[in-house]
């Protein structure tokens, strides 16, 4: 067994996968452990490396010296991760793990890539039904919850076809430590992120099940809509829908977050070639009409073109300021000037592309190319001279 002491608690987690695989962290619900995830293990880990743990107070995990909250939880796995020695990850966490991965991507975005959030809400539940659970935690123990648990992860047709797996959680829900429970349920008890949620900005899937007692499709709906940089999935299942409908959601997940891997890798090139400065403007106008814009040209122009080996970003620059005079796009020959220097690329070399242009693309359209290059030239001169004379 692997432990991460982090101080206050020590947390039981395990690693699978290739150590070089991008990282990804399961992060599960309220009255179960990592053995949750054992159905998509196989298919996660041909992609992913892959990150699971008890949650403080459940399975192996210890109980906690510190208050139990949201954002306590979001800081375990941020020190888990530490631990491990890795920086960046996604994360797909359920239920408890869902509203938890909410709390990273409010404290800790640049720690993440991308965010599944499966049967979860901004708002689980009531204060009073939790207090009541609680109360009902404290002088009759677990077993006196574990019915109304299985009722609520999942549906009375899967509890009658796979009754040995139900058996199994109920077995793993009782083992839990009363305390653990208890306090997580006070987290969530304690925890409104409605008026939050929407300051998340990392690529986002948010999944349901339709017959979710718990965190409804609406609660889910609430989620996307809140969520800029989200999409919505429901699948025909109860709370735990990762057990009920396995096959499909370990799909969805893998679909999503491949996708956010391309995002990311397009994103890291984007900002090389074209700068930070421009990037941010361009995201600073991110809205439900242009996002999926956004979205397209970050991961197919720079994450699948400009990553491909066949060409160094030095030649592809040469090439796109050649079409761009080509097609006479004005303003994008413009950036492409700028993006060229980050790309190596000399005056000398703008001019040679701008004398063969002139040739098989006529000579007014090298002429306009001309007088634009030379602004950004002058441009670039006095932003060096400015940042010299300081």
């Amino acid at each position: 067994m692997l432990f991460a002491d982090l101080g206050h608690c020590q947390l039981h987690y395990r690693l699978d996968g290739l150590p070089d695989a991008p990282l990804l962290v399961l992060s599960n619900s309220l009255g179960t452990d990592l053995s949750l995830w054992e159905d998509q293990i196989p298919a996660f880990t041909r992609s992913f490396r892959v990150l699971r743990y008890d949650t403080r107070g459940h399975g192996q995990s210890s109980l906690s010296s510190e208050p139990t909250t949201v954002a306590a939880l979001a800081a375990d796995v941020v020190a888990l991760v530490d631990h491990i020695g890795a920086d960046r990850f996604s994360l797909c966490g359920i239920s408890l793990g869902g509203i938890t991965g909410m709390a990273l991507g409010l404290h800790y975005p640049e720690r993440l890539q991308g965010l599944v959030l499966s049967n979860t809400a901004a708002r689980i539940g009531v204060p009073e039904t939790w207090n009541t659970r609680i109360a009902a935690l404290q002088s009759q123990g677990l077993q006196s919850l574990v019915e109304a648990a299985m009722e609520r992860w999942f549906t009375p047709d899967f509890r009658s076809k796979h009754s040995k797996v139900v058996d199994n959680f109920r077995q793993r829900f009782v083992r839990n430590s009363p305390e653990g429970y208890a306090a997580c349920c006070a987290a969530l008890r304690d925890a409104d992120l409605r008026e939050s949620v929407s300051g998340i900005r990392i690529p986002t899937l948010v999944m349901t099940g339709a017959h979710d007692p718990v965190a409804t499709t609406e609660d889910a709906r609430f989620l996307t809509e809140k969520i800029t940089c989200s999409v919505y999935a429901e699948l025909a299942a109860a709370h735990l829908s990762n057990v009920e409908a396995g096959a499909e959601f370990s799909h969805r997940v893998l679909d999503f977050l491949l996708q956010c891997e391309k995002f990311s890798q397009g994103m890291t090139v984007r900002r090389a070639v074209l700068g930070d400065a421009h990037v941010d403007r361009s995201l600073a106008q991110l809205n439900d009409f242009n996002r999926e814009f956004q979205d397209l040209i970050t991961r197919y122009a720079w994450g699948e073109i400009w990553t491909r080996p066949g060409l160094s970003r030095h030649t592809r620059s040469l090439v796109t300021l050649a079409m761009m005079v080509a097609l006479n796009r004005g303003e994008e020959f413009r950036l492409h000037v700028r993006a060229a220097f980050n790309n190596g690329v000399t005056r000398e070399e703008i001019k040679e592309v701008l004398l063969q242009a002139a040739i098989y693309c006529g000579v007014p359209a090298a002429n306009a190319a001309f007088y634009a290059a030379q602004q950004v030239f002058d441009e670039v001169e006095q932003t060096r001279t400015g940042l010299g004379a300081r």
